[in-house]
């Protein structure tokens, strides 16, 4: 993967599938105008898979997990990135970062370091380090 790879957060997974959010347009136009690859980390699939059934229907659901088996979108980021998650854990724990946030930091690090999420409440914060630039940018 080269260093134009977008990490994926689930909110940003959520709205592209998610034709009546309103960030849907954003998103998807976001995506096309970069060409990717976009990158899914592992530890994130769950959660994105049981918002997505919930809902948005097991339709919605089989479409993603289509892209993903086509290559529209690639998983990484497994146990090679543990121990960058638990230490991401451990130093934002005042942050509350969590292991979803916190593995698709590791995924970015690992991968070029941008990241597509419209929930910036921790991104933001993490990216103070300088290893991760948070997308869309801000106007």
């Amino acid at each position: 993967m080269g260093r134009w790879v977008i990490t994926l957060d689930s909110s940003a997974i959520f709205a592209l599938l998610n034709r009546a959010d309103p960030d849907h347009r954003p998103v998807r136009v976001g995506l096309e105008d970069d060409r990717g690859p976009y990158l899914v980390p592992v530890g994130i699939l769950a959660e994105v898979a049981f918002m997505v059934e919930r809902r948005l229907g097991v339709q919605v659901l089989d479409g993603f997990l289509g892209d993903l088996e086509s290559g529209g979108f690639s998983l990484d980021c497994g146990e090679q990135a543990l121990p960058r998650i638990r230490e991401l854990i451990l130093r934002y724990e005042d942050l509350r970062l969590g292991f979803a946030d916190a593995t698709v930091v590791a995924c970015a690090e690992r991968h070029g370091g941008r990241v597509l999420t419209l929930d910036r409440r921790h991104f933001d914060v993490v990216a103070g380090e300088g290893k991760i630039e948070v997308l869309p940018e801000r106007d």
